[in-house]
Formats: C-alpha cells, structure tokens, sequence
C-alpha cells in the first residue's frame, strides 16, 4: 500500500468515525481537546519541570494507548496507559525531591503519550474510539486539577517530623473515587444515547462492567507512585511488565467472548442455510429482541444471554422432516411450536455451557400463566413480528403486525414485551 493511498484510508476511517459520533460524544470531544491544547500551550510556554520524568511517564502511556482493547459491550480500554497517567498525577517527590508538575503539564503529557500511542493505529486505517479517548484525558485531567494544587501540603505531612503517608493515601483515594464516579456517570450518560437505554441502567451496568477494571487500574496508579518515592524511574519498569501481563489477560477474555458471540451467530446461519427460515430471520430477531431487553431495563449479561438465544431460537427446526413453510412458528400450533423449542433447547444444552441459555429457548413458547423467564417472552414477541413482518419497512405492515400480535387468542404474548416491541418499532421509523 503506496504513503497516498493509506493517508486516504485513514482520512476515510477518520471521516466514517466522525459521522457516527452523536452530540453527547461531540460534546466530549470538544472538551477534551479545548483541555488538551490549553494544557501543551501552557507546558510549552513556560517549559517542561523535571523532563526525564515526564517523558518516561509519557512513553508508558502511549505504550499503554498502543496496546488498547475492546471489552464486552465495545468498551475501549487502555489499562496501562491510565495507570501512567494516574502515577504521574499523583507523584510527590522523586529521591526525596518534591516534584512541582502542574495539572496543565500532566495533561499535556497525558494527551502527548496518547497521541503518540494512537499515531501507529491511525498508519495503518486503524482509529481510535474519539470519545473513549477523551474520557481518559479528560478523567486524568480532573483528577489532575483536583490533586496537584495540594500536593505541597501533603508532601511535607511525609517528611520529618510527621513522615507519615496516610494522610496523603487518604486524599489519593478519596479523589480517585471521586473521579471513577464522575468517570461512570458520564459513561452512562453516552452509553445512554448510543444504545437508548434508561439512564439509570447505563449506570448500573458501567458500575458492574467497568468499574471493577477501574478500580484495578486506579490500584495500579496508586502504587506505581508510592513505588517511584523509593525505587525512582525503575518503577516504570518494574509495574510495566505485570501490567503488561494483566493486559494480555483481558485481551484473550475480550477475545473468547467475540470468538464466542461469532460462533454462536454461524450455528444461527444453519437454519437459514438449510431453508428452514427466511435469510436473516435469526439476526433480526436478535436485534430486536436485545433492542427490548434494554427498554425493559435488562443488565448486560442477560443481554448477552439473549442476544445468544435470540439467535438460536429456531435451531429446533432442524429435527424437521418437512420446513414449515417460510419457518414462521408463529403460524404452526402451540404444541409444534414448543416441540421445536425443547428440541434447540437440548441442542443447545450439548455445548455444555449454555445451559442458562438453553432454558430460555426451551420456554420460548410456553403459555404466559407458565411465568416462562422474561427473555422467554421477549424473543416470543420479537419472532412473531419478524415471522408477520420480515425485512419490510412498511409502516402499514409493520402496525397490522403488531395489532395482529396484541389481539392474539388467548393473550400468548406477554403485554410488557408488546409494548416495548411497539416503542422499539416507532423509535426505526421515526
């Protein structure tokens, strides 16, 4: 690939990721980069304090940026790099010599290092999630305006005659709690408006599924710089390669889960393939069905297991002599219907590892006075308007649907999915 043709790559990716970014990442953005370029303005206005220790800080970070993963949920984390960016804030003294940094020079290191971290991604058509970046700068940096103007203070509370740390450990976790909070609120409140799901469970979710690596993280932070007080720049050294360790660990987890969702998508494929549904009939199903699980306020691992039963809710079919015609259970008997269920279910429940997941098929179709499990009901609502609806987009199919599903024999459809399918339905067409 010539230098022209991968700068038109990468301009393209670029130009793709801008286009997606809603007003609350926009927002985001603005801020981090208005902080940015305020903090390597003033730095290199009156200068760098303590050089080598910002550089060896800013190389861990952008090492840290370079080797960024995506987690469950398309969480783009960087570990290493934040815990640089922690250390670096919270440092008091080096061989027993207070360090002076201001917060404006620990964001310009903090968004150097990221820059030069994301440099080799960008070369290669690979950008980086902006808001996610800007996260990171922008969690740094409040920590950093928030805990370098004390830091004379809590410096001399560690020399004679007090030479005690726990006042300024006190106000290191303090303010690092703080700053995960604000830090989950505001992922929360983007992660809100790009899956439109409730507020509050955009928090609780970031609390379960992000915090915890926060936490670590912000463990991490706080000892690489109560290490440098004793051991000098050999800490960096010293916490890279555990760190490092730590990173490799959670890319292989991130990876077994994508290697996981895709597997479980291609066995999905089957009854496509072997004409026992409509072409993409599983895929759309899942959508939706995970589309409802978020209205109705489910936490993202039941998600994940819906979205793993959603897409492999018609493998029963298989054990069919003839295909129903167009696989639309929705038309075939009640007794047929949940036959076909218990058959994927015991499929399923094969892998040995799904056996959570193969309940949920196994009651796809059991009466509603059954109290089958909610993602039960949801993926019952959801394929029986994929079965009436299919691809189309037209509005007046889409609305005989749903009306044919609520006034159904018998009430089989459970009313709070319904009407959750309804609202997920009017958001696509608005």
């Amino acid at each position: 690939m010539t230098a022209t043709e991968r700068a038109r790559r990468t301009d393209g990716s670029l130009h793709t990721v801008l286009r997606r970014l809603d007003s609350g990442q926009l927002l985001l953005i603005c801020a981090a980069g208005l902080v940015a370029v305020a903090g390597i303005a003033h730095t290199a206005a009156v200068g760098l304090v303590d050089p080598e220790i910002a550089v060896g800080f800013g190389a861990l970070i952008a090492v840290g940026e370079l080797a960024r993963l995506t987690m469950p949920g398309n969480r783009e984390v960087a570990p290493i790099g934040a815990a640089a960016a922690l250390g670096y804030t919270l440092l008091l003294d080096l061989s027993q010599n207070q360090l002076r940094h201001s917060a404006l020079q620990v964001v310009a290191v903090i968004a150097v290092g990221m820059l030069a971290g994301a440099l080799p991604h960008l070369a290669v058509g690979r950008p980086p999630r902006l808001d996610a970046m800007a996260r990171r700068l922008l969690t740094g940096a409040l920590l950093a305006f928030a805990f370098r103007p004390l830091t004379d203070s809590l410096y001399l509370l560690t020399k004679p005659p007090t030479s005690t740390w726990w006042p300024a450990l006190a106000v290191m976790v303090t303010l690092i709690a703080v700053t995960l909070l604000i830090d989950v609120l505001i992922a929360a409140l983007l992660r809100a408006e790009q899956v439109r799901t409730a507020f509050r469970v955009a928090v609780r979710d970031e609390i379960n599924m992000a915090f915890p690596l926060g936490a670590a993280v912000a463990s991490s932070g706080v000892l690489l710089a109560l290490a440098t007080h004793s051991m000098d720049l050999v800490a960096l050294l010293v916490f890279a390669a555990p760190l490092l360790v730590t990173q490799v660990a959670f890319r292989k987890y991130a990876g077994i889960r994508a290697t996981y969702l895709q597997t479980v998508r291609a066995l999905s494929r089957v009854t496509e393939v072997g004409g026992y549904v409509e072409p993409g009939h599983s895929r759309r199903v899942s959508r939706l069905a995970v589309a409802v699980g978020r209205e109705l306020g489910m936490a993202e691992p039941e998600l994940l297991e819906l979205e793993y039963a959603a897409l492999m809710h018609d493998i029963g079919q298989l054990s069919l002599r003839d295909p129903i015609p167009g696989g639309a259970t929705v038309l075939t008997e009640p007794e047929q219907a949940r036959r076909i269920a218990e058959l994927g279910a015991e499929v399923i429940r094969q892998t040995g590892v799904l056996d959570r997941v193969a309940e949920v098929v196994r009651r796809q179709c059991d009466p509603i006075t059954d109290d089958p499990p909610l993602s039960s009901r949801i993926i019952k609502v959801a394929n029986a308007y994929d079965d009436l609806v299919g691809p189309s987009t037209d509005r007046d199919r889409a609305g005989a649907a749903l009306e044919r599903i609520r006034f159904s024999s018998g009430s089989a459809y459970d009313g709070h999915a319904l009407e959750a399918l309804a609202r997920v339905i009017d958001r696509g067409r608005g």
